[in-house]
């Protein structure tokens, strides 16, 4: 297991409680809307419009893991409400507040409420790679079919 301090922005609502995992096999943790008190009542996305959300935290990731930012499956479908950036990425040197970037590819206008839960957070480990640069590279059975080049179905 992971540990991530955390620690709460000036304005942010403590009550509606740090991230959960809402089930025992749940690898995302729910971030809430947290609004500071001028904005408790939320935000309206019309449709194609896209917001900051905070969530009222900041976050200490240890090196070498990440956090990632993901769309909430039941808002996506019901709503068209998801993350452009998906899956965002959150570094482990970053400590500015935790905002979520959220859009309406809906039909109708969306409103997000205080303490609404609005995205995933799934903490994962980070592999860096070392590049280089080499005259030619191996050949595959795939080589360098792209879009499709697999088949259908």
């Amino acid at each position: 297991m992971v540990t991530l301090n955390c620690v709460w922005e000036d304005e942010a609502d403590q009550s509606l409680g740090l991230p959960t995992y809402e089930s025992a096999g749940a690898a995302g943790a729910d971030l809430r809307a947290n609004f500071p008190k001028m904005q408790r009542n939320g935000v309206t996305i019309e449709p194609g419009a896209r917001a900051l959300v905070p969530t009222g935290l900041r976050l200490a990731i240890p090196v070498g893991y990440e956090v990632q930012l993901r769309p909430r499956s039941g808002l996506a479908l019901k709503h068209g409400i998801t993350l452009p950036n998906s899956p965002g990425t959150i570094d482990s040197d970053y400590r500015g507040p935790l905002g979520v970037i959220v859009m309406n590819a809906g039909a109708q206008a969306f409103h997000i409420e205080h303490g609404m839960r609005i995205a995933q957070m799934v903490i994962a480990p980070v592999v860096r790679g070392e590049l280089t640069l080499v005259d030619a590279l191996d050949d595959t059975a795939r080589g360098a079919g792209g879009f499709g080049s697999t088949g259908q179905g």
